[in-house]
Order: structure tokens, then sequence, then C-alpha cells
């Protein structure tokens, strides 16, 4: 089967510079390379050349400024048997007239059919040209099967995963020397770690758990909250925003540590360094996939009650959900809570990282994705 995957046109594909989508299409493109011929459309990149093929996958990428313009003039030069489109249910109807008798799949990883996002008229025009919706949580397919019913029975979840193999044990020698590594490096030996991951934008609500630590610190002194992540992906630059988590750290400067950007390569080393991860998003999270990631490197996972995020973080069971997401009190009392018990920490993280070798990693991914693809073929 001749298969292209279409990658949203914020970033390049493979995920050199960080994104979900991008990840999730690294993780499961070997899969279906091995079984297909697979093409994979995504943005330019100085660091990417225009055309390669790598691992069987052929890549083809064009200019941001007119990037859909571009994959609809090359599709409608082959003949594709499946395209799955990527988060962008705008595209649908242009990609369904390029390549008439090609199955359509569209995966959505956030609230794609807002009305904000897209017109009723186009919306119903993707759901008409869509063979199958799949979409990365149970809270982002109801996001679209409540305001358009008739797109339920064409909608499946497929969760998002990882490649296991990259996060060692932290009991095993090798997790033990990462570990080790990391802290080192970081200057952070010592310290009781608070890690969060993730964009540094309100939304994401770092600064609710900077602001929890200077509690924090009165009961744990040696505690330490380790912030990874950029103003955008790989975009280390400084808004208001960014300036404000700054100035509001300064007066506690040294029980806070901002990295900036890190390579999603060297996440699970980043993951190996800390005691507890916290996921302090205030809006409706799709389902982020740092999530999966602490999971897989045996972290406790304090996380908030929006979106799909107690999809796969269960209270009490592989960490703690919050559901007054808005106050500084209640990260503080889980991270103390947490800090001051070692043996539920590891209980926590034993059963993160049993759920995601049982459920998460991306040949589950693959495979539930890739029976997608097979009812749609059967259907059509």
């Amino acid at each position: 089967m001749k298969i292209a995957f279409i990658c949203t046109e914020k970033l390049p594909s493979p995920a050199i510079k960080g994104g979900a989508i991008q990840l999730m299409i690294d993780g499961i493109a070997p899969y279906f390379a091995k079984k297909h011929s697979l093409t994979i459309y995504s943005i330019v990149e100085p660091q990417l050349p225009a055309k390669s093929i790598e691992n069987g996958i052929q890549y083809v990428r064009f200019p941001q400024v007119n990037y859909y313009n571009d994959v609809v003039k090359d599709l409608s030069q082959h003949s594709f048997d499946l395209i799955h489109i990527f988060n962008r249910p705008k595209q649908v109807k242009k990609i369904h007239h390029a390549s008439p008798n090609s199955i359509i799949i569209t995966s959505l990883h956030n609230d794609m059919f807002s009305p904000l996002k897209i017109a009723e008229s186009e919306a119903k025009e993707a759901i008409q040209y869509t063979n199958a919706f799949t979409t990365v949580s149970e809270y982002i397919k109801r996001t679209l099967t409540d305001r358009y019913p008739k797109a339920k029975e064409k909608t499946t979840v497929v969760y998002s995963g990882v490649d296991i193999n990259n996060y060692p044990l932290r009991s095993s020698q090798k997790g033990k020397a990462i570990r080790q590594q990391i802290r080192n490096k970081l200057q952070i030996d010592e310290k009781k770690v608070i890690l969060f991951v993730g964009r540094l934008s309100k939304t994401k609500g770092p600064d609710l758990l900077i602001k929890a630590m200077y509690d924090v610190i009165k009961e744990h002194p040696n505690a330490v909250l380790v912030i990874v992540g950029g103003k955008w992906f790989s975009d280390n630059g400084v808004n208001d925003y960014v300036r404000s988590l700054y100035e509001l750290a300064a007066p506690i400067k040294n029980h806070i540590l901002f990295t900036n950007f890190v390579p999603s390569k060297d996440i699970p080393n980043i993951l190996l360094a800390g005691d507890v991860l916290v996921c302090s998003s205030r809006w409706h999270e799709p389902l982020a996939r740092i999530h999966y990631e602490a999971m897989a490197a045996q972290l406790p996972i304090i996380t908030t009650n929006r979106g799909g995020n107690a999809e796969v973080i269960f209270h009490d069971f592989n960490g703690l959900v919050i559901d007054h997401y808005y106050q500084v009190e209640s990260f503080t009392k889980c991270i103390n809570f947490l800090l001051n018990s070692p043996e539920l920490c590891q209980r926590f993280g034993k059963n993160g990282r049993l759920l995601t070798e049982m459920n998460f990693k991306f040949e589950h991914t693959a495979t539930r994705l890739e029976s997608v693809y097979e009812k749609a073929m059967k259907q059509k």
C-alpha cells in the first residue's frame, strides 16, 4: 500500500525541533515503512534536504509559506492508496480533490473542530471527505462528535506513545549512571528534583509551580524546580510571559533552574534525573505526551484534570490528579506529599512504567492505527 503522511506546517519531520505530532510520526513511521511505501510531507528546514530517503521512508519538504498548496500539487502527480492528514481538517477537501481515489484519514491532536478554528461548512465537508478520524484522546473525540454526531461512527481514539528502549530502568546500572551524569551536569546532585517539561506559556502553567515552590522549600529546603522548555519548542526567545517567570523566580533563584529548550532525544535522560514530574496545564490539554514519557521513565506524576490528561494518569495509581488546577496550594500540597512519600513515589513510578509497556509503546499506536486504515480500506 502507498501511504502519505501530511505533517502540519508548524514544525519539520523528523522531529528535530520537537512537537508532539512530529514525535508521533517519528515513532510510528518505521512500523509502516516495513510493510508499505511511505512518504512523509513536512515543511523545509535548513538542517534537512528538500527531498530525501531515510530508512526506506521518502521525505518531501516544502516552504512553510505555501506549504499545503505545494503538497496538493505534488499529491496530484502521484497515486496514494491512503493519505493521512495530521491535525488539519480544513485541508481535507482540497487534498481529496487532488487525490480523489485515496482513502483519507484525518487525525486530531487538538480541538480542531472548534468554531474558532473551522467554519461549520468546512467542518461538514471535512467529515464528508474523511473516511476515518483518529483522535489522541477520548476528550478530543468528544470535541468532534458532540458538535458533529455524524462523525462518531468514523472516529477512533488512538493514543500516542514512546519508544520504551530509550528509557532504561531507574534501578539499572545504565539508569543510575545517566541520572548521576545529568544531576552532576545541572548541579543538582543532592536535590529533590521537581520537573516541569513543556513550552513556557501561560496555558502550561509553569508560573503556578514557581509560586508553589515558595512554600515547598519551607518544608523541603533542598528542593529544586527544573523548568525544561523554551518559549516555543526550539525557540528560547523571551516574551512578556517568560520574562515574568524569571522575575517570579528571582527571589528563590537557588531553587529554580531554567534549562531552555532540550532536544526531544535528550528528554528521557532529563526525566531520569527527576524525582517528580508536574504537568500544570490550565487549558483543555488534548493529552500531553510528557505523561507517556514520564511514565516510561518511572516518575510519579502530578497532573491537572484538564482535557485528556486523566485518561492515562489515574489518581493514586501512577500519580495524583489535581481538580483545582488554578490554586497554587493544590500543587504545593501534592508536591510536598510526594516528596515526603518515597515508597509511594516508587510504586507510582513502577505502575506508570507497566502501564506504558502494556499500552503506550509506539508499536501499540502503529497497530491501532493500521487497524483503522484496514477498516477504512474495506469500507471504501
